[in-house]
């Protein structure tokens, strides 16, 4: 049985799906303003494994991702700029020209990092309708009201509002400030926004309410909706969500249907630079293309996602980007070395299904798999780890080695021409500088043989 962390319920729980064998999946996705970094990237790696796992267990997944081409703001309190319209005036470009570009470089990170499409690439700019139709029910419902910048939510009129986050309505109330300003509520939203200069923006579009845009929360409750019911199984997304995008989500979608709007929510937690969420103001912003130009396989940045559960913060820098690629790279090389003998090891098939099973506990999931291909007495590797990877995703049998670096090479020149000089102080202290760097180097007749360290 595979069990999940439900964050609206705050516990684990077995995954009962709506249908017997077919699981809606929706992951709140990118802004395409700009680059995705790291930190962005680590949330999708856990939603691929979501759905590898789900598919490993024999479900069909209907994935769904959101395109946020329009309606993010600067502040999340509804005020400021709209990302999409200042990424295009400060490039000199239209929105749709911004978007297309910043939406194909990560559709080309998920390439790259072995990250399975979705089946549904959801753009808000083209789902306008059914963004119109779901503020519509919310009005028809008593849910809305309207100032002078837009349409609102009354969160008052919703009980449960925060329940997920375990907001404290009053303590929110108390801090009133001037980011209230027309709004009755300090938790209420915008689901439209009004063009201040009607025909000046380039995203804009007509409504029962005035030309203007949608707001950035009803962009997620009508797509998924649309693609998925009103009800569906599994909604994944970063921790930042919880309190204001995904409370604001649930708050609406259920206003408007009067039913449930997801079984389970899975957060994955923040990528940390030097002990802190990875952020413009702490740093670590890389994007895998500047991680991969710096000589670090995309694979290996997964490597090191796997190497901490979901729920937890992972630190990165550098320094443990290069730890996992050697690890990731001793990995490979030793899968090159191994034999099919056509048989499955289910014993380790096993231990692999009990890790990936309790809330998808990827490090476990990884020590089971160094494991099987330590165990020298072990039968039916090849295959098995073949079964592993399908939920890993790391490509482990796609290329034959890891080229040596041009380093460990020469020095392992060196070493040969100290031997036939007998100079073997010499050769034994290379030797060990070798294998400082990773490598082992064994003497055999056909000359030195290098391989990674195990």
């Amino acid at each position: 049985m595979l069990k999940l962390y439900n964050t609206f319920t705050h516990q684990a729980e077995d995954f009962k799906p709506i249908s017997k064998r077919r699981v809606g999946l929706y992951s709140c996705g990118p802004t395409v303003y700009w680059y995705q970094h790291v930190g962005n990237l680590r949330t999708y790696i856990f939603s691929d494994i979501l759905k590898r796992v789900l598919e490993y267990k024999g479900f069909k997944v209907k994935h769904v991702i959101n395109v946020t081409d329009v309606g993010h703001l600067t502040s999340d309190a509804d005020t400021g700029e709209d990302k999409m319209e200042r990424a295009a005036a400060k490039e000199g470009k239209t929105a749709k020209q911004i978007s297309n570009f910043y939406l194909k470089a990560f559709q080309n990170d998920f390439r790259k990092l072995n990250i399975q499409k979705p089946n549904v690439w959801a753009k808000a700019t083209e789902n306008i309708k059914a963004q119109i139709a779901l503020i519509k029910k919310l009005q028809d419902r008593g849910f809305t009201y309207k100032t002078s910048d837009g349409i609102y939510f009354d969160t008052s009129r919703f009980k449960d509002y925060g329940k997920m986050a375990r907001l404290n309505k009053e303590g929110l109330e108390g801090g009133k400030r001037t980011e209230l300003r027309e709004k009755k509520n300090i938790t209420d939203f915008a689901l439209w926004k009004f063009s201040d200069n009607p025909g000046q923006r380039q995203q804009e579009w007509p409504s029962p309410w005035g030309v203007g845009f949608p707001g950035w929360h009803i962009e997620c409750s009508a797509m998924s909706m649309k693609f998925l019911g009103d009800t569906f199984d599994v909604h994944t997304g970063g921790e930042d969500h919880i309190s204001i995008h995904h409370s604001n989500e649930i708050a609406q979608s259920e206003a408007a249907t009067g039913k449930k709007f997801v079984n389970y929510w899975l957060h994955g937690a923040f990528l940390n630079y030097k002990g802190e969420k990875v952020s413009k103001s702490k740093g670590g912003l890389f994007t895998v293309s500047e991680l991969d130009q710096q000589g670090f396989e995309p694979l290996a940045f997964r490597y090191l996602c796997l190497t901490a559960h979901y729920r937890s913060p992972l630190d990165f820098s550098l320094e443990s980007l290069e730890n996992a690629k050697n690890s990731y790279e001793r990995l490979k090389n030793i899968i090159f070395e191994i034999k099919d003998d056509k048989k499955t090891n289910e014993k380790y098939l096993g231990e692999f299904d009990e890790a990936i099973s309790e809330d998808l506990d990827m490090p476990k999931a990884l020590a089971v798999l160094w494991n099987l291909v330590r165990d020298k007495g072990a039968s039916g590797k090849v295959r098995t780890i073949k079964k592993m990877d399908s939920v890993l995703g790391l490509e482990l049998f796609k290329q034959e080695r890891f080229q040596i670096p041009a380093k460990v090479s020469r020095l392992v020149n060196e070493r040969e021409r100290a031997r036939i000089e007998k100079n073997f102080n010499q050769a034994d202290n290379l030797r060990q500088e070798i294998e400082t760097l990773g490598f082992s180097v064994k003497d055999t007749d056909a000359g030195p043989e290098i391989k990674r360290k195990t």
